[in-house]
């Protein structure tokens, strides 16, 4: 695991209809070194405790009993209620269809991976939202991290230049 995050101190939730996965993510967190992991069944048991608790990191399967992931990725990032509309979320899924990928990232998801995977791709993931947080953009129709994951070097003739 290439750089070293003190999970000890970072709060997460993590949300999934399937008790074994919510065991297993939670058995790795811990292996990682996490000490405070809630968990979720549900949507509505997510927005109850995220009002009620400081969480860090929100880790959540698309596919939920009731309300989507999706759906509550929405509630984040648009609800006036919404206790940290900047929260880092990490969406996990067994649909990695490009259009899954797109719409994920267009409703402000901040890593996105596709199962199964690896504990190794899944601390990368983490470590991204927790070491290299992205900037967030609030414009008029998006509210999230920036999409853009390139940041290249344009030296052609129509190059913006820089205010003097």
């Amino acid at each position: 695991m290439s750089e070293k995050i003190d999970f000890s101190t970072i709060r997460f939730l993590v949300v999934d209809s399937n008790r074994l996965f919510l065991d297993m993510i939670k058995d790795v967190l811990n292996m990682m070194g996490a000490a405070t992991i809630l968990r979720a069944p549900d949507v509505e048991k997510a927005k109850k405790l995220l009002r009620e608790d400081s969480i860090d990191v929100l880790i959540t399967e698309w596919t939920l009993e009731g309300q989507s992931g999706m759906e509550l990725l929405h509630h984040i990032r648009t609800s006036a209620d919404s206790p940290n509309r900047m929260l880092p979320v990490v969406m996990l899924t067994a649909n990695s269809e490009e259009n899954y990928v797109l719409a994920a990232r267009d409703h402000g998801v901040t890593e996105f991976l596709a199962k199964p995977f690896t504990v190794q791709s899944f601390y990368d993931r983490l470590v991204s939202v927790i070491a290299r947080p992205r900037a967030f953009v609030d414009a008029e129709s998006y509210f999230g991290p920036d999409r853009r994951r390139r940041q290249t070097e344009f030296s052609g003739p129509d190059r913006r230049q820089a205010a003097s």
